[in-house]
C-alpha cells in the first residue's frame, strides 16, 4: 500500500445539473459514495463550485465547473511492472501484467499502467485499454497525429487483435465464429453489467483451438468488435468461460450464486497480438507480447 498525492476530479456541468443543488447532485450521479458520505466531504470544505466552497443546499445551472479535491489515499499493492515491445517517435506498445489497471479508477491513480509508462514517457496516450485481471499488449501514440490515424484505424476495426484465454471444459469443434450481441443487463450490486443480450449491439469473435488439457482449453480468440468484457462474454456464450472468471457463467450472463464484478481478476487472458498499419510510414506492423507461462502450449509456444 501506498499514499498517493490526491486528486481533484473537475466538472463542468450540463443539463443534467438543472434543478439541483449539490448535495443532490453529488448524490444522485456520483452513487458510488452515499449523501451522508458526500455531506461529511462537503463540510470537510473538499468541494469547489465555481471555485468557491461549497455547501451542499446551493442551486446549480449547466456551465458551472464544479470539483470535489480529493484528499490523498492508500492504493492497493499491485504489479507496477511493464515491458516495453515496442518504441519509434511516433508509437509505444508496451506488455501489461495481470493485475494492474490500465487507465485510473476504481480506487487506483498511481498505481496504473498509464503513470507508469508517463513516468518514463510524458506524451504518451493510450489508444485502448485492458481490463485490469487481462495481460498484454497496450498501444500508446506519443504524438496526436498518431493518435488520430490510430483512433480512426481502431474505429473502422482496421487493427486485428489476437488473445489468448484459458477457458474451462472441452470444445467439440476446433473453431467457432461466435455473433451474440453484448449489451447491459440486471446485475444485483452494480444495476448492470454488460453481458450476453438479444437487444445488445453486435459482436464478432473467432476462436480456435490451441490445446486441450485436463478439463480445460486454451483458446486463440481473433475480436472484430470492441464490446466491453467481449472474449469472456463470448467465451461463456459458448458454454466455456474462462477459468477463474468471477462474474461470468455459462450463456454469457452474470452468475446467479455470488456475482463477481467486472473488475474482480482470477482469470486467464492475455493480449497477444496486434497488428494494424503503421500511422506514419503505412508500414505493416505485428507486434507481439509473449504470453505468461499458463498460456502457453506444452512446447513451450
Amino acid at each position: 500500500m501506498a499514499l498517493n498525492g490526491g486528486y481533484t476530479y473537475r466538472e463542468e456541468l450540463g443539463t443534467r445539473a438543472r434543478g439541483l443543488t449539490v448535495l443532490a447532485y453529488l448524490t444522485r450521479h456520483y452513487p458510488h459514495s452515499s449523501e451522508g458520505d458526500w455531506l461529511s466531504r462537503l463540510e470537510r470544505g473538499e468541494v469547489s463550485l465555481d471555485g468557491l466552497p461549497a455547501h451542499g443546499p446551493e442551486g446549480l445551472r449547466p456551465g458551472q465547473v464544479l470539483e470535489w479535491r480529493r484528499p490523498p489515499w492508500q492504493e492497493e499493492a499491485v504489479p507496477l511492472h511493464y515491458a516495453l515491445i515496442h518504441q519509434d517517435p511516433a508509437l509505444l506498445a508496451v506488455a501489461k501484467p495481470s493485475g494492474l489497471p490500465t487507465l485510473p479508477g476504481g480506487g487506483f491513480l498511481n498505481h496504473t499502467l498509464l503513470a507508469r509508462v508517463r513516468a518514463d514517457f510524458p506524451e504518451a496516450r493510450p489508444l485502448h485499454r485492458l481490463g485490469r485481471g487481462t495481460s498484454g499488449l497496450v498501444l500508446f501514440a506519443r504524438t496526436h497525429e498518431a493518435g488520430a490515424i490510430l483512433a480512426r484505424a481502431w474505429r473502422e476495426q482496421a487493427v486485428q487483435k489476437r488473445y489468448r484465454a484459458l477457458a474451462v471444459g472441452l470444445p467439440s469443434r476446433e473453431d467457432y465464429v461466435i455473433t451474440t450481441p453484448i449489451g447491459p443487463v440486471p446485475h444485483p450490486r452494480l444495476g448492470s453489467v454488460f453481458a450476453a443480450s438479444a437487444p445488445g449491439k453486435a459482436a464478432s469473435s473467432h476462436a480456435s483451438v490451441l490445446e486441450r488439457r485436463a478439463g480445460q482449453t486454451l483458446f486463440a480468440v481473433d475480436i472484430h468488435t470492441g464490446r466491453p468484457h467481449q472474449i469472456r462474454i463470448h467465451l461463456a456464450a459458448i458454454g466455456h468461460p474462462l477459468l477463474g472468471d468471477p462474474l461470468y457463467a455459462p450463456g454469457g450472463l452474470p452468475r446467479a450464486d455470488l456475482p463477481g464484478l467486472p473488475g474482480d481478476g482470477g482469470y486467464w487472458l492475455h493480449a497477444e497480438r496486434l497488428t494494424f498499419l503503421h500511422p506514419l510510414s503505412g508500414e505493416r506492423l505485428s507486434l507481439e507480447a509473449p504470453p505468461p507461462a499458463e498460456l502457453r502450449r506444452a512446447d513451450g509456444t
